[in-house]
Formats: structure tokens, sequence, C-alpha cells
């Protein structure tokens, strides 16, 4: 086993035994919820949390790319106070083409990355058509949109993928939150996508540390898929 091969092991070894200490401390996935007062939710579906926010009393910005997505999830938040949404399609570059595939699962599974792993877990799951979209960058979504960036101090990321590239393109906001949520694989789910251990790398220098990573799915062959919670720290 090389160097490289070793240093890989250990950190998932230490992964490993912070989340079985994590288990048996009482909290819970959205405990970190109860001192936010405003979350930055990319990659929004049809709104699927909308009433766990709003058991937290916090203002909520949603953000989805998809077209006819994006209106149910219109209608789905239009009776929640504090709660508003933009369509927009986010990466770290703006006003890039993209092709965005959009999957057979309502939407839930699209990205711009091609399917990889992801078949080895969901094997029903695949692109039924695709869509041409421009990118902006969150920090450009959120000023198009009139949004102020003050009432949000969690980012919720659920881009299939491209969790890293939104990230990246959202530089000048990062130091603004207290947490950072993301959905991510150890594996190479998607075609060239970041794994749970790219994005832990970037998010470093600015402060951030991992504070629980919640399974949800396995692979066989190895490798598994989590939400991973952020925590800047002070």
């Amino acid at each position: 086993m090389s160097a490289i091969e070793q240093q890989r092991k250990l950190r998932g070894l230490i992964r490993t035994l912070k989340r079985n200490i994590r288990a048996h401390v009482g909290f819970t996935p959205n405990d970190y919820l109860k001192s936010c007062k405003g979350v930055i939710h990319v990659g929004a579906n049809t709104g699927q949390e909308r009433e766990i926010y709003t058991q937290y009393g916090l203002n909520v910005f949603w953000i989805e790319p998809i077209p006819e997505i994006y209106h149910r999830l219109l209608t789905n938040i239009a009776t929640y106070q504090n709660q508003r949404a933009c369509m927009s399609l986010i990466t770290d570059k703006d006003d890039a083409d993209y092709i965005l595939h959009i999957a057979n699962n309502d939407g839930a599974s699209s990205s711009i990355l091609s399917l990889h792993h992801h078949r080895d877990i969901w094997p029903s799951i695949e692109y039924e058509r695709d869509i041409h979209l421009k990118s902006q960058t969150l920090s450009t979504a959120l000023s198009k949109s009139g949004a102020n960036q003050v009432e949000y101090d969690a980012l919720v990321i659920d881009t299939q993928g491209t969790e890293l590239l939104v990230l990246q393109g959202a530089v000048s906001l990062l130091r603004r939150f207290k947490y950072i949520k993301t959905e991510a694989a150890d594996f190479e789910s998607y075609k060239g996508c970041a794994t749970i251990e790219d994005i832990v790398t970037y998010l470093r220098p600015y402060g951030f540390r991992v504070m629980r990573e919640d399974l949800f799915a396995k692979r066989a062959a190895g490798g598994a898929y989590f939400d991973v919670l952020f925590k800047r720290e002070n």
C-alpha cells in the first residue's frame, strides 16, 4: 500500500470514528438551525424542506435551475412567510453555457455532470432530456434577486456533484456563513464530481470544519453518500 493510500485509509478511519462519536452525543441533523436566522438553499427542487425551515422561523432563499420545477417550488412556498426563490443555475462562473441533464426522478438527480457510479446505488435513475442554461455565481444570483445576504447565515447545497463549483463562485460570501451543509459522496458518483475530501480541503482555509456527517446511502463496491455539516470556527 502506497503512502497516499495509507493516508486516505487513515482519514477514512478518523471520519468513521468521528461519526460514531457524534451519533452518541444527542445532536440531530437539524439542530444547527436553532442558531441560524436564515438559509440559502441551492438546488431547491420543489422545496421539500420548507416546513422544517418554517419550524425554526428562518428566512429562506431557494435557488432552482429547472423551469418547471421552479414554478412548482413557487407554488409550494407561496403560503410560507419569509421564503422566496429565484431560478438560476449556480456554478463558479457567470454567463457560462451549460447543458443540464434532467433526471427521471422528478429532476432530483439532475446535473451538468454525467452519471457515473451513481448508478451503483440508484440503477433506475437516468437522464431523460437536456436543457441549455447560462450559469451565475451565488454572489451574482443574490445581487440580481435583491436578496440581502445579511439575512442568511447558513448555506445548504444539493447540486448533484457540483457543490464545489458553487462554493468556488461564492468566495466573497463564505466567511459570512456560520454553517454550510452539503450533500456529497466519498466516491465518483458523477463524472468528475467533487468528493467530500475535496470540499473539506477547499473550506478549511475559510475556517470551516466538519461538525457532523450523516450517511444516507451506501455503495456495495465501496463508498457512501453523506449530508455533511460544516461549522465556521471563530
